[in-house]
């Protein structure tokens, strides 16, 4: 025989507290005594209560729901020009296919809780995680879980993960300086990820076949589309007593950081200093010069996610957990000398 589902008049009987009370604790009111709260949501939890839009959806085996996992150290947030492309191109996709999205949080009201312990009170249908620290104990916990999920910017394989080709990209980039007679290369790179250690190998393996050594000192960790890091960073590098010619970004934020930096030293771009970056934002291409990077289909890449999230909801037994590579552009701006 089928468990019972708990409701709310259960919680309130078994509490000795009205029905209000309950939803109030529930939902984050700040009316009752914490005491109160922490017994009907302790209640709640061992009861294995779940909203009543909830229960319906047990009912369906399905929300048409998913959760998009946006957790970022930037300032930018959601204005970051590459992180809105791909939710709105995600946005869209799902929404043709009859799916709605609503972002994962710590909190809902007052009530504190863990990103998959939000996405069971919600019950979504499947997670898209934008953007994340991977290494979180909460967000490896979420991709080990039982929900369909997929990734980008990092590969697991327990889920799918969307991906420029970051080797290729990195290899076209490296490779074009390198013809515009550039042999002192620094690289600021962003910190560790899978996509950080594809560019960083690809890089190497480039100078390899080229016959280039550069030192370590060219190497800088820095913090993906953070200008205030690579800033600081291109001062170091800048001032070494043998500097480089060029400098790699993490990404055209961060490239736009080197280029401050450059201009408050009195150095001309591309003349006394070349830089590049990566991602193709719109903004960077609107600057003088325009700066070399790569491209990445930002529109694509949340084209992808939404529609292999929907498939592996809709069909998990005919979705196998791939890492998919999306092409990248090389874009020759004006930002690095040619000095053969």
């Amino acid at each position: 025989m089928a468990k019972k589902v708990a409701t709310i008049k259960d919680i309130s009987l078994s509490c000795g507290v009205s029905v209000s009370t309950v939803s109030k604790a529930l939902n984050g009111y700040q009316d009752i005594s914490e005491a109160t709260r922490e017994m009907i949501i302790k209640a709640a939890r061992e009861a294995g209560y779940f909203p009543e839009a909830n229960v319906r959806a047990l009912k369906m085996k399905k929300t048409y729901n998913i959760g998009v996992l946006f957790s970022t150290l930037s300032k930018h947030g959601l204005r970051n020009e590459y992180f809105a492309h791909i939710l709105a191109s995600f946005k869209e996709k799902a929404a043709k296919r009859g799916y709605d999205i609503t972002f994962i949080e710590h909190n809902i009201g007052n009530r504190k809780m863990t990103y998959l312990d939000h996405c069971r009170l919600r019950n979504f249908d499947g997670v898209f995680i934008a953007c994340a620290e991977f290494t979180e104990p909460e967000v490896l916990e979420l991709v080990n879980s039982d929900y369909p999920v997929v990734t980008i910017d990092h590969a697991f394989n327990e889920a799918i993960s969307v991906l420029s080709d970051n080797v290729e990209g990195m290899r076209q980039l490296t490779q074009y300086i390198i013809d515009q007679g550039h042999r002192k290369i620094a690289y600021i790179h962003g910190t560790k990820s899978s996509v950080t250690h594809n560019r960083l190998v690809s890089f190497h393996n480039v100078l390899k076949e080229n016959g280039i050594t550069v030192p370590e000192e060219y190497f800088a960790q820095g913090i993906y589309r953070s200008a205030e890091s690579s800033e600081k960073l291109a001062l170091h590098l800048l001032n070494l007593k043998d500097p480089p010619t060029c400098i790699i970004a993490s990404d055209d934020y961060a490239a736009l950081g080197v280029m401050n930096t450059a201009r408050r030293m009195g150095l001309k771009i591309p003349e006394d200093i070349s830089v590049a970056g990566y991602d193709g934002i719109s903004v960077a291409q609107a600057l003088e010069p325009k700066l070399t990077t790569i491209k990445q289909d930002t529109d694509k890449i949340g084209f992808e996610a939404a529609r292999q999230l929907i498939n592996l909801i809709e069909n998990p037994m005919s979705t196998s957990l791939d890492t998919i590579y999306l092409k990248v552009q090389l874009v020759k701006g004006g930002s690095v000398r040619n000095l053969r």
